[in-house]
């Protein structure tokens, strides 16, 4: 699978899986609402506190598995991973940027002022993945035997 091909299934949806490696270097998945920018990077956010996010600043590499339109159909794409500063002020870049990224992924929101305190008290930053490999399946192959 090409990686434009992948980047345009993962722009089909915003639901996702995203793989990281433990400490002890075993998987952890984690579903995800993910946005695809122009420029190909994917953006998720995260909390400070979760796995995931000390997982990447240990070993930043992910892959994330994104479904296609039947349960055959999937991509997954694999590659390095920068993190955002965690967001200490509401008018911060890392604050700036998590609108950004709610705004690909719902819209507007009703109170900005009060999304931008929650992003300062949930610890959130955002997670910068930029795919450098893909594989999967979008199409099924021809039925065996036919």
């Amino acid at each position: 699978m090409e990686l434009d091909q992948a980047l345009h299934a993962a722009r089909a949806t915003r639901e996702s899986v995203l793989t990281t490696i433990r400490r002890d270097r075993r998987p952890q998945l984690s579903n995800v609402l993910h946005a695809v920018g122009e420029d190909g990077v994917i953006r998720i956010s995260t909390t400070a506190d979760r796995a995931k996010f000390r997982n990447l600043q240990r070993e930043p590499w992910a892959a994330l598995h994104v479904n296609g339109d039947n349960f055959f159909s999937y991509a997954v794409l694999e590659g390095s991973v920068e993190l955002s500063a965690v967001a200490s002020a509401p008018d911060d870049a890392a604050a700036d940027e998590l609108v950004d990224l709610y705004r690909l992924l719902v819209g507007e929101h009703e109170d900005w002022a009060a999304y931008r305190a929650a992003m300062v008290a949930e610890q959130r930053a955002v997670v910068r993945f930029t795919p450098t490999r893909a594989y999967g399946m979008l199409k099924l192959p021809q039925a065996s035997g036919s």
